[in-house]
């Protein structure tokens, strides 16, 4: 078991979801941690024998990555846990720049299911991936975040839109264009001249000639926090699925001398469906999978005794709207980890695994809960289905319960990160 306080892994939560601006920077936050608890970058595509103890990761596209720990034998298959790097955003367009009535303004995509309401009037800072040439001809990509309040999105004032409170529709191509400086009147505003700016400031050595391309996402810049006359609540941009990594992260850190194998692996890409090649849907989990077991038949004997868990955010009642939930379903925050399940396969979750859930709770300590949608409702999905799919690896979602999902800043319950974590623990150690 960990042995870690409640307070410890909130302060550690709150420190990871605060670097983990983006997908990119999630994994690079991830790596960094991976490193300091003696796990070692490894390629599914050595050939270099895997020895009991070995610590090892991998990472592609610099915004998913699979960690797993080399155990004695494969005979009591693998644990897996599962999340995604990925949260809805306001992404920056290949040719964002528009210049008009004084002001310089930022064209973006939506990225995945945004609440968008709450993007409104809140100081914005930019992160993500730049590419660039150098002045040697090399293609170079490099993280970069502004951590600075440099975009805004103003909202339309009552007086002009006397409706606003009774039913407000958002145009994502017109309404979200984030202003980001008083124009000059010298012409278009110069993106690459402003990324260069800032890739000379984080990356002094680094002689840029040409700033070629981006994945670059807005972000909310106030920071994690307690919520709450006794800090009762967290509330943080990005706890969908962030909260998850975390809980994965640490719970095989934790497990890492156990004498198991356990895998931890989280997927960009969720949000937008996970068909990618570094989502649910792609290859990446299935590449380390044959490399722990390149014969086909211990392949196929390996995934069958295998067990996954799928982490990800699971919908708390809301206070105001209790009438959202079926009544015997309905997750409490603070109530710990969630039960997810549909027998529509939106979520992955059978019989068998929800008891085994239930018994992991009860042997570490964990009060489980469960959520089943309203039957006049549609059921959201998680990597839990495609990664089941994918695999034939027995999988159960769980997560733990939140409220104002999707929305630039979410809230959960200070006290069921440690209890993730507890459970993630007691997975990997075979508890049940």
């Amino acid at each position: 078991m960990s042995g870690m306080t409640k307070e410890t892994v909130n302060a550690q939560l709150m420190a990871f979801l605060g670097e983990s601006t983006t997908p990119f920077h999630a994994v690079s936050s991830m790596v960094s941690r991976l490193q300091s608890a003696g796990f070692t970058l490894w390629s599914d595509a050595s050939r270099e024998p895997l020895a009991v103890g070995d610590k090892h990761f991998t990472v592609r596209n610099d915004s998913s990555l699979v960690a797993f720990t080399v155990g004695q034998s494969l005979e009591n298959g693998l644990r897996l846990v599962g999340a995604h790097t990925d949260s809805p955003n306001l992404s920056v367009k290949p040719n964002p720049a528009i210049s008009r009535f004084g002001c310089n303004l930022l064209a973006v995509d939506v990225y995945g299911g945004a609440l968008l309401n709450p993007w409104f009037d809140r100081d914005l800072s930019m992160a993500g991936k730049v590419s660039v040439e150098t002045d040697a001809g090399e293609l170079v990509s490099c993280l970069i975040d502004f951590k600075r309040a440099i975009a805004v999105i103003p909202s339309l004032a009552i007086h002009l839109d006397r409706e606003a409170n009774k039913g407000r529709s958002i145009n994502p191509q017109t309404d979200m264009l984030p202003l980001v400086s008083l124009s000059s009147g010298d012409g278009q505003f110069d993106v690459h001249a402003m990324l260069a700016d800032q890739l000379a400031i984080t990356y002094p050595d680094l002689a840029v000639k040409n700033v070629l391309d981006w994945e670059l996402s807005l972000y909310d810049l106030q920071g994690p926090g307690f919520v709450g006359l006794n800090d009762d609540f967290i509330a943080s941009a990005r706890l969908d699925n962030l909260l998850s990594c975390y809980g994965g992260l640490q719970a095989i850190i934790d497990s890492a001398d156990n004498g198991q194998w356990n895998v931890f692996v989280a997927n960009d890409h969720e949000e937008v469906g996970s068909a990618s090649a570094v989502g649910a849907q792609g290859p990446m989990l299935n590449d380390v999978l044959r490399a722990i077991a390149s014969d086909p038949s211990d392949d196929r004997a390996l995934r069958q005794s295998s067990w996954m868990l799928s982490v990800d955010n699971a919908h708390a009642i809301h206070p105001n709207y209790p009438t959202k939930h079926d009544e015997s379903h309905a997750p409490l925050l603070g109530g710990g980890p969630v039960i997810k399940i549909n027998r529509n396969q939106r979520y992955a979750t059978s019989g068998e695994g929800a008891a085994r859930v239930r018994l992991l709770g009860e042997r570490a300590g964990v009060g489980v809960q469960a959520f089943v949608v309203r039957g006049d409702m549609a059921c959201g999905s998680t990597i839990g289905p495609i990664t089941a799919t994918e695999t034939g690896i027995a999988t159960t979602d769980i997560g733990i319960p939140t409220l104002g999902m999707h929305s630039i800043r979410e809230l959960a319950s200070s006290e069921d990160p440690a209890k993730l974590v507890e459970l993630l623990n007691a997975f990997y150690n075979r508890l049940a």
